[in-house]
C-alpha cells in the first residue's frame, strides 16, 4: 500500500539541473531536477553512503559528490560500478506540493 507524504514545497524543490537533499519521515532523499521533471532517490550512494543530493547532475543522472559514482534518475541504477543500485521512490506533484511514497 503507498505511503504518499508530502516532501516539500514545489517551489523548495530544485530548479532544473540541480539536486537537492531533503527528509521526510526519517527517510534521506536526494531530489532531481532534470529538465523540469523531479525524481527522488534515496540520498546515500552505496559505496560509502555520500550524500547524493550534495552532488550534481550529468545527463539524467546523479553524481555522488565524494568518489563520483553515477545513479541513474529514473531506474536508481549505477552507471558505474554496473551493478550498483539506489532505491527510486515514487513522486507526483499535487497543487504546490511535492510529495513521495516512502514504503
Amino acid at each position: 500500500m503507498a505511503k504518499w507524504v508530502r516532501l516539500c514545497g514545489l517551489s523548495e524543490a530544485p530548479a532544473a539541473g540541480q539536486v537537492a537533499e531533503a527528509e521526510v519521515e526519517g527517510v534521506a532523499v536526494c531530489l532531481a531536477n532534470v529538465n523540469g521533471e523531479l525524481s527522488a532517490l534515496d540520498n546515500f550512494c552505496p559505496h560509502r553512503q555520500g550524500p547524493l543530493g550534495q552532488g550534481w547532475l550529468e545527463g539524467d543522472a546523479v553524481v555522488c559528490p565524494w568518489h563520483s559514482w553515477t545513479f541513474n534518475v529514473k531506474t536508481g541504477l549505477a552507471e558505474y560500478p554496473v551493478h550498483e543500485r539506489v532505491d527510486v521512490f515514487p513522486l507526483r506533484v499535487e497543487g504546490d506540493h511535492v510529495l513521495v511514497d516512502i514504503e
